[in-house]
């Protein structure tokens, strides 16, 4: 039979982040014990007072979290090259049958010249166009007919070549983004690749996001 300590251990494991947020202090373990204690009393199919789940949270080891922590810190000291870009520029449109037709415009524009900076991410609902400020005036032209739904330009991107090994550890895109929200960085877009991740944000914090990739990497 289950021990309170064994189903709260496996409860707050299931998110091993929260036992980040513990380590750190940062969450009230009382709000805590009230918020998992119906399912730590279904478990066990019986009543169990909160007293009895914060005093498991508070004998919680730190050993699972620790772990995820050094294997995400290993991760983040072997990322790549960091290629920062600057003078971009974002559109974003609604889905139509036509868009896709354009897309394959721009995509053979941007083929003309390796100076151009182009990527594209297809939503449910709508698409989003990153590119560099030069193709700027062909976005307008060849999309007129298309329905914008934003653009913002003076952005700026950073990406990062991840280790082979990002897909089989849980955390790492939190620990990268983690340290940019502590920084109240405002992140425009992020785009992925298998082992790739651009950050794309306003000119005025590439120097500052920059700053922060390289202490990770230095840590």
């Amino acid at each position: 039979m289950k021990t309170i300590q064994e189903v709260v251990e496996s409860t707050i494991r299931k998110t091993p982040f929260i036992e980040e947020a513990l380590n750190e202090k940062l969450i009230n373990v009382s709000s805590l014990a009230r918020i998992i204690l119906p399912d730590v009393s279904a478990a066990l199919k019986k009543e169990v007072k909160v007293g009895a789940v914060m005093m498991a949270i508070n004998r919680l080891s730190p050993a699972s979290e620790l772990r995820i922590r050094k294997n995400i810190k290993k991760l983040a000291l072997d990322l790549g090259d960091v290629i920062v870009r600057s003078d971009l520029c974002d559109f974003t449109f609604k889905n139509t049958p036509s868009l896709l037709r354009e897309i394959a415009k721009i995509l053979t524009k941007s083929s003309e010249n390796s100076d151009y900076f182009l990527t594209v991410s297809q939503g449910i609902f709508e698409t989003n166009i990153v590119t560099s400020k030069n193709l700027e005036p062909f976005v307008k032209e060849i999309f007129e007919q298309e329905i914008l739904t934003n653009s913002m330009l003076d952005l700026a991107s950073i990406t990062i070549k991840l280790p082979k090994e990002n897909i089989e550890q849980s955390g790492i895109y939190y620990f990268i983004l983690k340290q940019l929200a502590w920084a109240d960085i405002s992140l425009q877009e992020i785009i992925s690749t298998t082992n790739e991740m651009t950050i794309v944000v306003n000119e005025e914090d590439i120097n500052q996001t920059f700053a922060i990739l390289m202490d990770m990497k230095l840590r």
